[in-house]
């Protein structure tokens, strides 16, 4: 079974060549995950926290290549949760600022910003990496009886700007505001696979395909196994009866085809009709034998 995780750890490998996208991807990731600390002094810091040690090395290596330093440090939300949580943390410097302003996710006096500006995502590859730095942030992949994908975001709005930059790639994508986020999602399993590829996991989209051409050959096959053993019971259930109508009359009385008919059914109890026309001399059409069949069921009923 495919898992979120094992799609974040796919699009963890994708190393974008254009600086634009790698400042989207960089922003989706804040926007998804961060939070903005200030201190006395004028000292602020800008933090990351992530549940997937995929997506927090994905984040380090773009932060790395912008020349920004962090550090990553983990924890536990209780005292005996398994589950490991990271956290990146960026000290406020001039360059993590000049960054961070450059890729929309504050603005020169520090402030957050609720989303990115245009020019982040003005551009399609801008847009497919802003989708897939959400994914890596805070989305979720499901494929269980109700499938879905969901990108999480802290307000609506956020919700609805997901579902703009997928619209703009002819993607649909729903919005819905819960307790305590929002989600941008698709159900269908074409939008499914359509944000996938949007984001880059094409390995994710390759192994939903073949899993849906083996569910349909299953299916396929189980329809055909019972419509075959629905042929078997129709079949035993006609013979039987032809049986008991052939063993009430008397055979000598009967026409050359009546009886040759019946006595092919006596010495072939289970034989379909298609079998028993098969075996006539001359050999029958299957409607011949079944009406020769029928008559001999209506003569024993009289």
């Amino acid at each position: 079974m495919i898992s979120s995780e094992d799609v974040r750890e796919e699009l963890a490998t994708i190393a974008p060549e254009r600086e634009c996208d790698r400042l989207a991807e960089l922003s989706a990731l804040f926007h998804a995950a961060g939070s903005l600390h200030l201190r006395g002094g004028g000292e602020w810091s800008l933090h990351l926290d992530l549940g997937s040690g995929a997506a927090v090395r994905r984040a380090f290596a773009l932060l790395r290549g912008s020349g920004i330093r962090s550090e990553i440090r983990t924890y536990r939300r209780r005292a005996f949760d398994t589950a490991t949580r990271y956290q990146l943390h960026v000290e406020g410097t001039d360059d993590a600022l000049r960054v961070l302003v450059q890729a929309g996710v504050v603005d020169r006096g520090h402030g957050p910003l609720e989303g990115p500006p245009r020019r982040v995502v003005g551009r399609s590859c801008c847009r497919d990496a802003y989708l897939r730095g959400a994914f890596l942030g805070a989305g979720s992949l499901s494929l269980g009886r109700s499938p879905h994908v969901e990108l999480r975001t802290a307000s609506l709005e956020s919700a609805a700007l997901l579902a703009r930059l997928a619209h703009a790639e002819g993607v649909e994508l729903h919005t819905a505001e819960r307790e305590t986020h929002a989600v941008a999602y698709a159900k269908s399993w074409e939008a499914i696979e359509s944000v996938l590829a949007l984001m880059g996991a094409a390995e994710t989209v390759l192994a939903l395909e073949e899993r849906a051409v083996v569910a349909e050959t299953r299916a396929r096959a189980n329809r055909l196994a019972n419509a075959d053993h629905a042929n078997l019971v129709r079949t035993g259930r006609s013979a039987r009866r032809q049986l008991e109508a052939i063993r009430r009359l008397d055979l000598d009385s009967l026409s050359d085809p009546l009886r040759e008919a019946a006595e092919l059914r006596l010495r072939h109890p289970t034989a379909s009709v298609r079998e028993l026309a098969s075996r006539a001399d001359p050999p029958a059409t299957k409607p011949a034998m079944h009406r020769r069949l029928r008559r001999l069921e209506d003569l024993a009923a009289q």
